[in-house]
């Protein structure tokens, strides 16, 4: 018994320095040794890159490119400068559509914008159409009338250009008016224009010209067209600034 005694008693110190020399052993391996990886949460692996990834982002697909566009056509002078005093008529034929298209060309868009620095200068202002050009005629005239009615149409400035388009029309496919603006302008020699018709296939529009007071010297105008990227035919009349 004694004996028994006697060795339990020497496996203490024994146990004792084991547990030492190992603590120290797991120092040195956590100091000395290879750097210790800490092994992220869920919420950080979720926002670390795979290693067996690129860390720069995935190439995205190419956006689909827009429908082509008409090409814009070139601009052509149809009438020079010069005074309408006759009436200056360009023709063009138009072919006739089926429903539920417009019949004919109609007037979508009239725009007006001003060209101080040209020379000469000038302001234009523009006529577009959906799908072809249509006829027109222009001549100065002492007024302008509604076509049907007769009633005048006030516009400023002290003569009237008289823009007439014929196998045209200014309202849609459903009968819905598409364009018949009237405006007053603050140009020089552009005053403003009105909406005088749009009946069987003809319609009229008057530009508001401001000539020098007491004077007979109309204003020089020139026209021209061109087809836009957005496929409409445009009827450009500038008006002389001077």
């Amino acid at each position: 018994m004694a004996r028994q005694t006697h060795m339990k008693r020497s496996y203490v110190p024994l146990l004792a320095l084991l547990a030492v020399l190992g603590a120290g052993g797991c120092e040195r391996a956590a100091t000395g040794g290879a750097p210790a990886t800490a092994t992220p949460s869920t919420s950080d692996v979720s926002d670390m890159p795979d290693p067996a990834e690129p860390t720069t982002a995935p190439p995205t697909e190419p956006k689909p490119k827009p429908p082509a566009q008409t090409p814009a056509g070139p601009y052509r002078v149809t009438y020079g400068w010069a005074v309408p005093s006759n009436p200056a008529k360009i023709r063009h034929h138009v072919e006739l559509r089926e429903p539920p298209a417009p019949a004919l060309p109609y007037l979508v868009r009239v725009q007006v914008g001003d060209h101080p620095a040209a020379d000469p200068a000038y302001t234009r202002i523009t006529f577009a159409f959906d799908s072809a050009w249509p006829t027109y005629e222009i001549a100065y005239q002492r007024d302008l009338t509604k076509d049907g009615s007769g009633d005048p149409v006030p516009l400023p400035g002290n003569s009237v250009l008289r823009i007439t388009f014929t196998d045209a029309q200014a309202h849609d496919g459903k009968g819905g008016q598409t364009e018949r603006p009237g405006t007053s302008l603050g140009f020089p020699t552009l005053k403003g224009y009105g909406f005088a018709g749009d009946f069987e296939g003809q319609v009229t529009y008057g530009l508001g010209i401001q000539a020098k007071p007491n004077s007979d010297q109309a204003i020089p105008i020139r026209v021209g067209e061109l087809v836009r990227a957005d496929g409409t035919y445009v009827v450009a009349v500038d008006v002389r600034r001077a």
